[in-house]
């Protein structure tokens, strides 16, 4: 199983400009309960740093781009989100990092709940105990 799931978000347009369409369970594999966004990002700020017990999300930079680092507890790999055309499907119980946002980024996140404190692991080492107790 793969840690990085790229999904492919593939504009519509013509001559007037681009559009991407967004729509559970279609090209988000799951019922969308929230969308939120980060942006105004400052230099050398890092985000995320958590994991989630059940939220699975989608996250793609709609303009600029951030790295994206993901852990299951037994790898940790890098991607670059750089296009508004690329989102990263982030499973639950996957430890996520966004580091090195540009000035100009905007980080659209889609989610499978409604925000709930009690669903975030925000120590990594109780994130490691709970990845070994699955």
């Amino acid at each position: 199983m793969s840690l990085i799931k790229l999904i492919n978000l593939p504009p519509l347009g013509d001559e007037r400009g681009s559009l991407v369409s967004l729509e559970s369970n279609k090209s988000i594999p799951f019922d969308i309960k929230r969308v939120y966004y980060i942006f105004g990002t400052k230099s050398g700020v890092a985000r995320g740093f958590h994991a989630h017990k059940k939220l699975k999300q989608v996250a793609v930079c709609v303009t600029g781009k951030c790295r994206m680092t993901l852990d299951d507890g037994i790898q940790r790999k890098e991607e670059w989100l750089d296009s508004a055309t690329k989102g990263i499907l982030i499973e639950d119980m996957i430890w996520r990092e966004m580091h090195d946002f540009s000035d100009d980024c905007v980080l659209l996140v889609l989610a499978s709940e409604h925000y709930d404190e009690s669903d975030y692991i925000r120590n990594y080492d109780e994130f490691l105990k709970g990845v070994n107790n699955v």
